[in-house]
């Protein structure tokens, strides 16, 4: 059971084009029919376009970022993207899966426990959790990093996230005037 995201940025990015040709044609059109100055002259954009011939080099730098434009929307719209949804230990053969962000804000708060934490940053992959942690300890009180790895593990063995592999970094900030 894994969810992934919906390509809407592409969609947004070609519907939003679309709409704002459509709008200048349908505002140029009811300038034209009412005897008033058109935004863009049907007349001259006709002429233009007449005037230009295939062989010209504007035809083939146009053609060829149409193409680039149309092969990078195909590939946002053909690649799979980051899970949303990642899927969890199958218990009674039901399938079940639980969000990057629950995954994220549990593990927040299991490093909220942790003594000598200061700050953290927690990017929830597919198979790899990374977890670089900050402390600001009395002396001798810096969490090892092997303490955080457990302590994260614990927390996805609890959850039923157990196919991911944590990484983890704990790095000592000093404090002012300690060197």
């Amino acid at each position: 059971m894994i969810r992934r995201p919906r390509r809407t940025g592409a969609a947004v990015v070609v519907a939003l084009a679309v709409f704002a040709l459509c709008l200048v044609t349908v505002i140029s059109l009811i300038q034209k029919l009412t005897g008033g100055k058109e935004l863009v002259s049907y007349d001259s954009v006709a002429t233009r376009l007449h005037d230009i011939g295939w062989s010209d080099p504007i035809v083939a730098a146009v053609g060829a970022a149409v193409i680039v434009l149309g092969l990078l929307l195909l590939a946002l719209a053909l690649l799979p993207g980051r899970p949303v949804v990642l899927p969890l230990a199958d218990l009674d053969g039901s399938a079940a899966g639980v969000t990057r962000r629950s995954v994220r804000a549990a593990l927040t708060r299991e490093l909220d426990g942790l003594p000598g934490v200061d700050a953290r940053r927690i990017r929830v992959g597919r198979r790899t959790i990374r977890v670089a942690a900050t402390s600001v300890p009395a002396p001798g009180e810096i969490p090892p990093e092997s303490v955080v790895g457990e302590s994260i593990s614990n927390a996805l063995q609890r959850i039923g996230l157990s196919g991911a592999s944590v990484r983890t970094r704990v790095r000592e900030l000093r404090k002012e005037g300690r060197r």
